[in-house]
């Protein structure tokens, strides 16, 4: 089982670098935001750097592009932050030591960048006629699972089936929990699922295209 962590706290950090920062600057920033109001605030979230749509005036968010970024390091509570934190610490890991740190950050942040924007795509698409407002490391982390539901359908040889079966698992709970919890962004982390999906596909084809040559 790839998924269980048995490092120590300082071998964590040594191994997983970008995880470990990832991590630190989420809480950090709960911290920062936390402590100057309420997270759950749409104001107070949108003065941080939230992710904003608005009909017919920025629907896609393109206005201030850079929120596509900094709302994958904003959550709007402390059950949020646990929730998409305790899933950084265990299943990101591995898929640091695939790719290597540096391919890993930039991979990380694209899958968060394209949840926002399945998640604006989708408001478009079926004429929500509100203000938008998005947090959370969710899609960026779903990419996380794509890429081992690729790795699961396609190199199976990467993963144990114990592995595996925690890869499906995880993907059909989210799918569900999406559904039936409210304010829960169902399309960021479809997004998010599907960009890491094809990203870690073509790191795969690439790095055997390289082998192969």
């Amino acid at each position: 089982m790839i998924f269980l962590r048995y490092e120590s706290f300082r071998s964590y950090l040594k191994l997983y670098p970008v995880t470990s920062a990832l991590i630190a600057l989420n809480i950090i920033y709960f911290i920062v935001v936390a402590s100057t109001g309420d997270p759950n605030n749409g104001l107070h979230a949108i003065n941080f750097g939230a992710f904003v749509t608005v009909p017919d005036i920025n629907p896609y968010g393109m206005l201030e592009p850079w929120r596509y970024i900094t709302s994958i390091f904003m959550h709007s509570g402390i059950e949020h932050l646990l929730y998409n934190m305790f899933a950084l610490l265990v299943f990101a890991p591995p898929l640091e030591r695939l790719l290597n740190s540096v391919r890993y950050a930039f991979y990380y942040l694209l899958c968060g960048i394209a949840g926002n924007g399945m998640s604006a795509a989708m408001n478009v698409i079926e004429g929500d006629p509100t203000w938008h407002i998005g947090v959370g490391a969710s899609g960026a982390i779903y990419g996380i699972y794509g890429a081992f539901l690729y790795i699961s359908l396609f190199r199976k040889s990467q993963l144990d089936e114990s592995s595996r079966k925690t890869v499906y698992t995880i993907l059909i709970f989210g799918v569900v929990y999406s559904f039936l919890v409210p304010r829960i962004d169902l399309w960021a982390h479809v997004g998010g699922a599907l960009a890491g999906f094809l990203l870690y596909r073509v790191f795969d084809r690439l790095k055997t295209r390289r082998n192969s040559a």
